[in-house]
């Protein structure tokens, strides 16, 4: 702070060393008006700045405001003060732990400089002239420290000669020049002087020189060694803070070693019978969140805070970790579901506590962030359940960070643009358009980057607004939408039935613009599948662009990129990027991120949720992920979408079967979520087990088509019986399952899944030979054919008229090429819900194919396949209420 002369010349003896050694080393000046809180935003910043190892600050503070120099030297991270002046150092050096602290580079290299004489400092006695906190006390407390007996004097010592004589080492740091005479001095003593005094010097051209407190020519005569003024402590000072910078480096890269997690865990009190999932989550008292961050090697500046329990992660943490290796990468999946729910993301949590909290492993879950409408509408939370849970399940089912609002605002963003580009251009001539969207501002018109791209894909080369021929402006401003075409719909995140189609544009502002629309839920926008596919910002952005929206009455797709609104789309979409951090009941470190449709999407959680978890567990940790519904649709695409525009290649496949659901797949009655369980499902019954097991090892037939080692996960009930456990197990191996195993998570938490923890660190070391189902060149129905026949057991498939159409179309536009997401009932192999078990025989019927591009992928409809969100399964929200004293949520999950 300032610019005193002195305080320059010291810091630019610092700034050399450093260079001479390697050290990268700044000089951060602020001005003499700088104000307390000035320095203490600078400080703060260094503090969480990873990149720095140490920093000082150099005193005195020269500035015309009042400062409180104790305040500002506190204010350093004790990890970072080089100096040793923080408070905190000198309390531990006072105490003794001198290998966790920093000493006061003076005291420390006078400590040096002793040891260098090759004298036992031991059983000596030493005098220290001077008390203050940067030289004087500090070396009182590091002689003492090192078995020496200490005297401590001052300027007030009334037999201040007769202590200076008894002392074999000798420390003066009073500030006054030549106050210590030769003649006091113990012959032999060694002598370290630490002043720095200017006295008067004619034969100088300054007219003065430097002297140390000791009266230096007579007193070499008297000691053993001594220190001359100047260079003696000096340059030893300099060296220290040196070698206290490099001493911080190698902590740092100690603490914070990747892949080397020090994790608390929180300790399960299980209670029987098991109790409400929200009673479970409300007695678990997390741990702050940026205490999780910490634990698992991520910097303070890598990570928003949103309360306590939740947080943002920084994408800079890929950069930062760009040459860790990652860790061993595993799926979730299961058996074709019913409507009972059979585990995966309870079996995901129990998963990663029995790794982490049992087994002691770096390991992350990955799940996607729940729709609010299933949430209120049909299922409850979508936390895991029982004593295996993320954490608090109310953030995590309700609004967590935004994410799914971001979402919304930017999908309804595109949706206005369609309509109003529509309408201006339906109603306003050429002219007028152009100087609309390329306006005159202070008499200058410029051309934005998004304009410029859109000429060049008419195949204008022009940047000046003025050069257009009219010819041109028409191409540019007209884009010439045809509204049976438009795909792109509104959304919200509820499901609100009476908005599944609606009239547009009744406004008598729109002048009789009408047409029939509809709204989707917010999850299936393509926007979220985006989200879950990008791998940075930048991949997000030109995803975006590339959104085909509706096509131009020729025939052309329409693009968001020709809308002009791509940025504005980022603009929105720059925090939801971020995946948000969460913890288990046990205290594992979870991501939640993104939550894409597993019906019209890939319904998987984000590539960089992932991608950041592999490098942040390591090369020996594990990163489960949850693909949605069975291994037929979540599994596939996980495999055919998500892993190839990742990059990233799975170790081990966990495939959760539970016995009640073999038995619907086996023949047994339907059954309703809410509604008692027919006595087939609450008896032993070993004949429909075995026969649902059809499904079970179709399952496992189409995971090990990938090449991937499968784990079967029999997630147990209370009503299942020993016998039948066992045979689901017995008929996983015999399908070629790498192992199969009983589990109990739900009721245990992560003790109930050691077995599973276990069978998965086996498959992941055991060979795998990853490989896609199909070459993305091959025709768009090939592939079709490929998944239908493959994965699901058909014979064929058939394209009705409107799906052999887009084919053409899609194909034409240049989409052939993209991968395929098939958007199917996730209650059956097939494309009836009612077939149950393992059909086969059947075709396929391929009602319309729909294009995704800006995702990266095409959707098939099959069958009677609805792109609409599942309807409330109840009325009314009676029963959700909030504590108005506690703030707790009730009755919701």
């Amino acid at each position: 702070v300032g610019n005193r002369d002195d305080s320059n010349l010291y810091i630019n003896m610092k700034l050399k060393a450093a260079a001479e050694i390697g050290i990268s080393a700044n000089h951060i000046k602020l001005p003499n008006t700088a104000t307390e809180a000035d320095v203490l935003k600078c400080i703060a910043s260094l503090n969480a700045d990873p990149a720095v190892h140490g920093f000082i600050v150099q005193l005195p503070l020269d500035s015309n405001k009042p400062i409180n120099t104790e305040k500002i030297t506190n204010a350093v991270a004790p990890e970072k003060d080089v100096d040793g002046l923080s408070s905190i150092n000198a309390g531990k050096l006072s105490r003794g732990d001198l290998g966790d602290c920093f000493i006061p580079c003076t005291p420390k290299g006078c400590m040096e400089l002793i040891r260098q004489t090759g004298v036992q400092v031991a059983g000596k006695r030493a005098v220290v002239i001077g008390r203050s906190k940067i030289v004087g006390a500090p070396m009182h407390d590091l002689l003492l420290w090192n078995n020496a007996t200490v005297t401590t004097c001052h300027s007030k010592t009334s037999t201040l000669a007769e202590e200076v004589g008894k002392a074999d080492i000798l420390v003066v740091a009073a500030g006054r020049a030549e106050m210590v005479k030769g003649e006091w001095i113990k012959p032999g003593a060694i002598v370290i002087d630490c002043g720095i005094n200017h006295v008067p010097d004619s034969t100088k051209a300054s007219g003065k020189r430097v002297v140390g407190d000791v009266a230096y020519s007579s007193a070499k005569e008297k000691a053993s060694f001594i220190t001359p003024v100047p260079g003696g402590v000096g340059p030893m000072t300099v060296a220290m803070l040196m070698q206290s910078t490099v001493e911080s480096a190698q902590r740092f890269l100690q603490k914070f070693q990747p892949g080397k997690w020090t994790i608390q865990y929180n300790q399960l009190t299980l209670k029987m019978p098991v109790p409400s999932d929200i009673e479970i989550s409300q007695s678990c008292v997390p741990k702050p969140i940026d205490q999780v961050a910490k634990e698992v090697g991520l910097f303070p500046d890598e990570v928003e805070l949103y309360g306590q329990t939740k947080a943002k992660v920084q994408l800079s943490v890929l950069k930062r970790l760009q040459n860790q290796p990652d860790g061993k990468y595993v799926v979730v999946t299961g058996i074709t579901p019913t409507p009972l729910g059979e585990g995966k993301s309870t079996t995901t949590v129990g998963l990663v506590q029995a790794l982490g909290a049992h087994l002691h492993q770096n390991v992350f879950a990955c799940v996607r962030q729940p729709s609010q409408g299933p949430t209120f509408g049909i299922k409850g939370g979508a936390a895991g359940g029982g004593y295996c849970q993320v954490v608090p399940m109310e953030e995590f089912n309700l609004h967590l960070t935004g994410d799914i609002h971001a979402i919304t605002a930017a999908n309804n963003l595109v949706a206005a643009a369609i309509d109003a580009r529509i309408f201006h251009e339906l109603t306003q001539s050429d002219q007028a358009l152009y100087n609309r969207l390329v306006p005159s501002v202070n008499g200058v018109r410029k051309f934005s980057d998004i304009q410029i791209r859109r000429l060049q894909k008419l195949g204008i080369n022009k940047t000046d607004p003025m050069a257009l021929t009219k010819e041109e402006i028409n191409a540019f401003v007209r884009l010439d939408i045809d509204p049976g075409t438009i795909t792109w719909q509104r959304v919200l995140d509820t499901n609100d039935r009476f908005l599944r189609k609606i009239t547009i544009g009744q406004s008598v502002t729109e002048k009789g613009f009408t047409r029939t629309a509809q709204f989707d839920i917010t999850v299936s926008s393509e926007i979220m599948a985006v989200l879950a596919l990008a791998d940075g910002l930048d991949d997000m952005k030109k995803r975006f662009g590339r959104m085909v929206v509706a096509c131009s009455k020729k025939g052309q797709p329409v693009t968001a990129d020709d809308l002009g609104v791509t940025g504005a789309l980022a603009v929105l979409m720059k925090d939801a990027i971020k995946p948000n951090l969460m913890q288990t009941l046990e205290g594992t470190p979870v991501f939640v991120h993104a939550g894409p449709f597993a019906n019209i999407a890939h319904g998987n959680s984000s590539v960089l949720a992932d991608k950041i978890a592999l490098k942040l567990v390591g090369k020996d940790g594990f990163v489960v992920t949850e693909a949605g519904f069975g291994a037929d649709i979540g599994m596939e695409k996980f495999f055919n979408i998500k892993c190839r525009y990742s990059g990233l290649r799975p170790h081990v496949v966990v495939l959760v079967a539970t016995v009640r659901a073999l038995k619907m797949h086996g023949g047994g009655p339907a059954v309703t979520a809410g509604v008692p369980l027919p006595r087939e499902y609450t008896e032993e019954n070993l004949q429909l087990v075995a026969k649902g097991c059809s499904n079970l090892n179709k399952q496992i037939q189409n995971a090990r088509m990938f090449g991937v080692p499968v784990v079967v996960a029999v997630n147990a009930f209370k009503t299942d019986t020993k016998a039948e456990l066992a045979l689901v197990v017995q008929h996983a191996k015999e399908a070629g399952a790498f192992d199969a195993v009983e589990c109990t998570h739900w009721a245990e938490g992560g003790k109930g899944a050691l077995a599973l923890a276990r069978a998965v660190q086996r498959a992941s070391q055991a060979p795998s030979n990853f490989r896609f189902l199909y070459n993305v060149e091959l025709p768009v129905v090939d592939k079709i054919r490929l998944i239908a026949q493959q994965v699901y057991g058909a014979r064929d498939i058939e394209l009705l008229p409107e799906a052999q159409e887009k084919v053409a179309v899609y194909t034409k536009q240049g989409f052939g090429n993209l991968p395929i997401c098939m958007a199917k009932t996730h209650l059956s192999l097939s494309h009836d819900p009612e077939q149950k078990g393992a059909p086969t025989g059947f075709v396929l019927p391929i009602r319309d194919i729909r294009a995704s591009v800006g995702a990266g992928f095409l959707y098939p409809l099959v069958g009677t396949m609805s792109t609409m969100p599942g309807l409330p399964t109840r009325p009314c929200f009676y029963d959700i209420d909030l504590d108005p004293v506690s703030g707790e949520v009730n009755g919701l999950f």
